[in-house]
């Protein structure tokens, strides 16, 4: 039925937000509380519930560079983030094996070359391999796309910068995120919250109670028979979705035909030197492992599919390949990939892995957090629910999680191996048409059109896309209006400026001693 414009609904009945109960901690929940603790009015309470015997997952220590703009929303400092989360500095992914086996290529954060507002850099590098190619260059003149990227060179030499100097300046291209202990993340989350004003009650959830009429929650009772009523709902209860699917029914969109990985392992080891700035993610027979290096240890796991490799071998995959001495047991985490189908319904949100999981191969699990937290500040209910913001926010979570997928997706169906059946099925599988669409342009003009709301930027893009052997047909014919004789040598000129750069820059090491290293307390 139609329904004019201005007209009321149920949704719009409900009061103005006055009492927000988040029922789940670690990285999600506490995000949810110092961001809400940071816009409210003080008449807004805000009450965070936890269980000390549920303990957190902690597959996401490795972030993406949009973590530094929470914590910039939150007045938090980067060195002292660093120092108390035992923090190192991550300038991209080392991928290996993913290809072919015995290869590897690296995704940075940071850009490539030069864009310009007529054509992308790397257009300008793929006419200048055709222009080799037919002799009208010296052979080596385009070299590698990573000479033009001082990411790259600085992370494989083990050094380190943030961005400085003006938008021409070479320096201004580097872009990182960083390596956390998402348990010691969260302990600073907590700390900020809770001198805003949360409330953190100890605690587990045990039934939820629902308004008769339109099925809104109420109240959520506690083992100990405590009852709290709210307002707003948060479900930060991690994989069991405790409200959003048990008490509101929200379905879930399984994409385990895309990412059949449904497992992972998880096992913290002793560091063995110098962490390097970046994470390593290996390919394995049916799945990855992932190298994380912090101050105090190094993060390890393997992400594998259940329905190509058994838990046994998995472990031994996992143990074997590991640096350092293992300080803990193996954690086992069962997931699904996908996503509820409304993150928000009526007045309960579901934030992080309980509004949807995307494996942890580009470390978006944080990110996808961060982004239910942003959109929910940004529309924040303090006049009361509307039934159009609710639908607003699940469109644009939505899509987030989709565009996320197309490129984790990317990673595995743009394969040569076929050494195993998992390898086989990924690389056969059917993709969604957005992702076809992207590489088929890609493939013929060699042209990426990323969306404004694109987690991943082109130069993203362009790095896995070339990592994983899709070659461009064609380059963008504008560029054939550049002399031919400037190209190779501004070029030329630009690869020996970046790595000179690369040179003068500080080792991670001395970066992190001199400006961020963990003291007694933090460990």
């Amino acid at each position: 039925m139609d329904r004019k414009a201005g007209s009321e609904t149920a949704g719009d009945a409900f009061s103005p937000v006055e009492k927000v109960i988040i029922v789940g901690g670690g990285t999600s929940g506490w995000m949810c509380a110092a961001a809400i603790a940071r816009i409210v009015p003080p008449s807004v309470s805000v009450t965070l519930v936890e269980s000390e015997d549920i303990g957190t997952i902690g597959v996401g220590e490795a972030t993406i560079p949009t973590l530094m703009e929470f914590n910039d929303f939150l007045g938090l400092k980067e060195d002292d983030v660093l120092r108390q989360s035992q923090g190192t500095f991550k300038l991209g992914i080392d991928f290996v094996d993913w290809l072919r086996k015995g290869e590897s290529y690296f995704h940075p954060f940071g850009s490539y070359g030069r864009d310009t507002p007529e054509f992308a850099f790397h257009q300008l590098w793929l006419r200048l391999k055709v222009l080799s190619a037919k002799g009208q260059a010296p052979p080596d003149a385009a070299g590698t796309i990573s000479d033009y990227n001082l990411c790259t060179i600085a992370a494989l030499d083990d050094r380190f910068s943030p961005p400085q100097g003006g938008s021409d300046a070479i320096l201004a291209t580097m872009r990182h995120a960083y390596h956390i202990d998402s348990r010691l993340y969260s302990q600073v989350l907590r700390r900020y919250a809770e001198q805003k004003g949360v409330r953190r009650i100890e605690g587990m959830v045990i039934s939820v109670e629902q308004d008769t009429e339109d099925g809104r929650i109420r109240s959520v009772t506690l083992r100990d028979d405590h009852v709290l009523e709210g307002d707003l709902f948060i479900d930060c209860s991690g994989f069991k979705s405790l409200l959003i699917e048990g008490a509101m029914e929200s379905d879930f969109i399984d994409w385990s035909q895309y990412l059949p990985c449904d497992r992972a392992l998880a096992v913290p080891t002793a560091g063995t030197g110098s962490p390097p700035p970046f994470t390593q993610a290996t390919a394995d027979a049916a799945g990855w492992r992932w190298r994380i290096p912090l101050q105090h240890r190094t993060g390890n796991g393997h992400v594998y599919s259940s329905a190509f490799m058994d838990r046994d071998t998995a472990h031994r995959n996992l143990i074997e390949g590991v640096e350092g001495e293992p300080l803990a047991d193996c954690l086992p985490l069962r997931f699904r990939t996908g996503h509820r189908r409304a993150f928000w319904k009526k007045n309960c949100i579901a934030i992080g892995l309980a509004g949807g999981f995307i494996e942890p191969l580009e470390s978006t699990s944080i990110h996808l957090a961060q982004m239910g937290v942003q959109r929910l500040v940004n529309l924040w209910p303090g006049r009361g629910l509307n039934v159009s913001e609710i639908a607003h926010y699940n469109r644009l979570m939505t899509a987030d999680y989709e565009r996320t997928r197309d490129f984790i997706v990317l990673h595995y169906n743009a394969t040569e191996r076929d050494d195993t059946a998992f390898w086989r099925y990924v690389r056969n599988m059917a993709i969604p048409d957005t992702l076809a669409a992207k590489l088929d342009m890609f493939r013929f003009s060699g042209r990426i059109v990323p969306s404004p709301e694109d987690l991943f930027t082109a130069h993203s893009w362009l790095a896995v896309m070339l990592g994983q052997g899709i070659e461009p047909k064609n380059y963008d014919a504008l560029v054939d209006r550049v002399p031919a004789d400037a190209l190779i040598r501004n070029m030329r000129l630009l690869k020996n400026a970046i790595a000179k750069t690369a040179a003068t820059l500080p080792s991670h090491q001395s970066y992190i001693d001199r400006h961020c290293s963990a003291t007694a307390e933090h460990r």
